[in-house]
């Protein structure tokens, strides 16, 4: 497959960098955060700041939007989590329990229960009719870094800064299986849309391809450089993308996992200087915005050609 790569915009207005990136209530919703004092939300019909949505008292390390409740979170390195209510245009109590950064939040609509994990080791889960906590795991010693949910919802995948990838039934949250393919801290899962695979990347720059029915390993990529801390399919054409610490973004076929494209600096484009902490498909799919230390948002057009 051959792609059209071009810089659509660079949206600028953070103070600081940008750790993380999200979609919104509406197709040209894009929201954003970091080590600044709120959420930001984007206009991308504009190509331009809207508002800040809510403050914030810590850098925020995750956002999660849920179409389906209208409702947004936030993951503090306080270990607070911040809720937004889309349909009663407001913002709900916090949801108060780690005491170290939540790094990633996940929603289970089937459950109606959402996850956070955290630098202590565990993960919360709470309701979504009523925001109380219903329990916690206690997965590791070390940092839940990231968690990927498969399309039917059943598994859940919760890496780690040990290494390690712990899959858990999400019918009753029991222990599944434990994949140690990575040395280094585990820093982006994803299942592939048709539930066949499931990805990871590390600190060690390595991409894994798994077969999701049993996690065997198919593929063993060298990525990047350095750290792959996000991984995103495209909603529709047959590729993914990565972004990594090493401040490129890279395109790959979906089926065979083979490299199509690297979008750097040095290969030419008008992209980062540094750290790429995160990429996210925006719903009209033929965009992809990256997020990093340089404190922008990119905006990239990718087509089929």
């Amino acid at each position: 497959m051959k792609l059209s790569i071009d810089l659509e915009a660079i949206l600028s207005g953070h103070q600081n960098p940008i750790y993380t990136v999200e979609n919104g209530p509406e197709p040209h919703h894009l929201f954003t955060g970091g080590n600044d004092k709120g959420l930001v939300l984007w206009d991308l019909n504009k190509m331009n700041f809207e508002k800040i949505l809510f403050p914030v008292q810590s850098s925020i390390y995750s956002i999660c939007y849920s179409q389906e409740y209208k409702l947004l979170f936030t993951g503090e390195r306080s270990g607070q989590i911040n809720i937004y209510d889309f349909a009663a245009n407001k913002a709900l109590a916090p949801l108060l329990y780690h005491e170290k950064p939540v790094f990633d939040i996940k929603v289970l609509n089937n459950k109606k229960e959402l996850l956070a994990a955290s630098e202590d080791g565990t993960v919360s889960i709470w309701c979504l009719k009523t925001f109380k906590k219903l329990h916690h795991l206690a997965i590791s010693e070390d940092t839940i870094r990231t968690i990927a949910l498969s399309p039917d919802q059943k598994t859940i995948a919760f890496g780690a800064k040990d290494s390690r990838i712990y899959l858990f039934n999400s019918e009753d949250y029991s222990f599944q299986k434990l994949i140690k393919q990575h040395t280094m801290p585990v820093t982006s899962m994803t299942f592939s849309p048709d539930g066949r695979h499931f990805l990871s990347g590390g600190r060690d720059a390595k991409l894994f391809v798994y077969d999701a029915a049993d996690y065997t390993l198919i593929k063993d990529i060298t990525a990047h450089m350095y750290t792959v801390y996000s991984i995103a399919y495209h909603p529709h054409l047959p590729i993914f993308a990565t972004g990594s610490r090493d401040k490129s973004i890279k395109l790959w076929d979906a089926e065979h996992f083979e490299l199509i494209k690297t979008v750097s600096f040095e290969k030419g484009y008008d992209a980062h200087k540094l750290s790429i902490n995160k990429i996210v498909w925006n719903k009209n799919a033929d965009q992809l915005v990256s997020v990093g230390d340089e404190k922008l948002a990119f905006v990239w057009n990718i087509k089929s050609s």
